[in-house]
Order: structure tokens, then C-alpha cells, then sequence
């Protein structure tokens, strides 16, 4: 099964776990973002956005974890548009806070995730496993 991850860079180190937890059952990371430096010219930045556009598109499952910024937002739409399986983590609870939260959270084929990271793998590979 193929996934990418979508989030903001504050987020680094819980990509890199699930991505972890992902690829010790086989599964294959499509872009590991969490590897670049901060680009510093318009170049990096297209460089980054095409290999990004291309692992979403390549990937099986899309997650989401937030916070995320504006990059990871365009991910989750391109993800909608290609009909991927999508789920969406947040344990702070503001997507489900009606002020605070996006329309586009909260469509059908998204699967919202709250609680642990370990919580949210049981639910991504119990929602894949006949897939």
C-alpha cells in the first residue's frame, strides 16, 4: 500500500512515526518531505511542490495530521480530487469545534482521527486491510 503524509513542519517528528509504523508493515512512504531543509529560493520551493503533487497522487491512502499550513491543505484537496482514502488527525479536537474547523474535514470520504498516533495506525490499517 502506498501513503503519504501531509502536515506542517511542526509536526516532523510524529510523520516520521507513523511513516515508521507504516513502513515496518510494508507499507511504502511515496515522499518523505520531513528529509528537506527549509527551501530558500522559488526553485526549491517548485522542486518540492512537484515531487509533493506526485506523491499524493502516487499514494494508495493520504494522511493528515494538524496542524497543518497552507501546503498541507493544498495536499488534502488534491487528495480529495484524486478519490483517495483520507484520514485526518487532529488531537487538539478543533476539527470537530464547528468555529474553528473546515467544511472539507468533515466530507464523506474522510475518516477523522482523534486520540493517540498509535490510535489513529490501528484505525488507517483496520479501514485498509481488505483493500
Amino acid at each position: 500500500m502506498n501513503f503519504y503524509i501531509a502536515s506542517g513542519l511542526q509536526n516532523k517528528e510524529a510523520v516520521r512515526m507513523v511513516s515508521d509504523k507504516l513502513k515496518q508493515i510494508g507499507w511504502h512512504h511515496t515522499y518523505d518531505w520531513t528529509q528537506n531543509e527549509r527551501a530558500n529560493s522559488l526553485e526549491e520551493l517548485q522542486t518540492i511542490g512537484m515531487l509533493e503533487k506526485q506523491a499524493v497522487v502516487a499514494a494508495d491512502v493520504v494522511v493528515v495530521l494538524l496542524p497543518g499550513g497552507k501546503g498541507t491543505h493544498i495536499e488534502l484537496g488534491m487528495a480529495i480530487a484524486k478519490k483517495k482514502r483520507i484520514f485526518l488527525f487532529d488531537s487538539s479536537g478543533e476539527v470537530m469545534n464547528v468555529p474553528t474547523t473546515s467544511t472539507f474535514y468533515h466530507l464523506p470520504e474522510i475518516t477523522i482521527c482523534t486520540g493517540s498516533i498509535d490510535e489513529l495506525i490501528t484505525i488507517v490499517l483496520n479501514e485498509n486491510i481488505f483493500k
